[in-house]
């Protein structure tokens, strides 16, 4: 019988996930699930939590929350992994902002759908992300992406917005942001090929597919090919921002003078003149970095997912 262990954000989605609890335990008994909860107390708790339950023995630890409880849930998993403790799957029940991760991984976005998937135990294995640099206490794991400069600056200000949740939010953020937000460091980012160098507006790094509940920043990307999207957008004047935007929210924006992509395992970023506040699955990893590395882990997690995966 699959063992699950269920850590709740109970601030995730405004509260969101504190109020589920009781309608998820309903679902999961009523279905024959076998499992244990805990709560989250302080930020990264989770990570702590997850890691103990993966050398427990069980089988998925499942983060109950957003995209920012599947990542702590996610490092947990792998420093498990890394020090030989446990090899569990991560399952997520969606109850937080954006669920980018879970878009991109095909895991349902509704609770009961959420549970259902926990119980049959469908899994597929996905590719994670490694980010250091000197600025971070340590290195991070992350499923969905990596974004440098603007996206972070919006992610901010929209944990601000209390009154709006997802994509609606984030839109917003994004409006306040361009004017916050709009003189771009001087970069250079190192990648397969020539390198990139200029002032760079936003730099993400994609295993995933789109950020913010709705910006498509990687609309063919896959968590299983063995290499990021990378996007890179030059500094733009504040009304082509709101241009770009519209693209982005489309998944239009490549072939846009502005817009560089391209595909790479492993990226490294260096602020010339400026700095990188940069996130890791919509975390803030540091508001005035100087460097980040960032690197491919191909096939080093198990999810578990929708009967018919939806998503690549």
């Amino acid at each position: 019988m699959t063992r699950l262990k269920l850590i709740v954000n109970p601030a995730a989605g405004g509260g969101t996930a504190r109020r589920s609890v009781p309608a998820i335990e309903r679902e999961l008994t009523a279905r024959g699930a076998v499992f244990d909860l805990e709560y989250t107390e302080r930020p990264l708790h989770a990570v702590g939590l997850a890691r103990r339950a993966a050398g427990e023995g069980y089988d998925a630890v499942v983060a109950v929350g957003g995209d920012g409880t599947a990542n702590e849930v996610l490092n947990g998993i792998m420093e498990a992994k890394r020090g030989g403790e446990g090899d569990a799957a991560l399952g997520v029940i969606c109850v937080g902002r954006g669920n980018d991760f879970a878009f991109a991984a095909g895991i349902p976005q509704g609770l009961a759908d959420g549970c259902a998937a926990l119980v049959e135990g469908r899994r597929r294995t996905v590719d994670v992300g490694r980010v250091s640099g000197p600025e971070l206490p340590a290195e991070r794991f992350f499923g969905n992406g990596v974004g440098i400069g603007f996206d972070t600056v919006v992610g901010l200000e929209a944990a601000k917005l209390k009154r709006l949740r997802g994509f609606a939010g984030y839109f917003v953020a994004a409006l306040k942001t361009i004017f916050l937000y709009f003189r771009a460091p001087q970069v250079r980012v190192e990648r397969e090929g020539e390198p990139f160098e200029g002032k760079a507006l936003m730099v993400s790094i994609m295993n995933g597919r789109r950020l913010g509940g709705g910006f498509m920043v990687a609309p063919e990307g896959s968590m299983a090919d063995g290499e990021f999207d990378l996007c890179i957008a030059q500094e733009v004047s504040r009304l082509r921002i709101f241009a770009l935007i519209f693209r982005f929210m489309r998944g239009t924006q490549a072939g846009h003078w502005a817009i560089h992509t391209c595909r790479t395992e492993h990226v490294s970023a260096t602020a010339l003149d400026g700095s990188l506040p940069a996130h890791a699955d919509g975390e803030l990893l540091c508001e005035a970095g100087s460097r980040l590395d960032v690197t491919l882990v191909p096939g080093a997690l198990d999810v578990i997912c929708r009967r018919q995966e939806g998503a690549s």
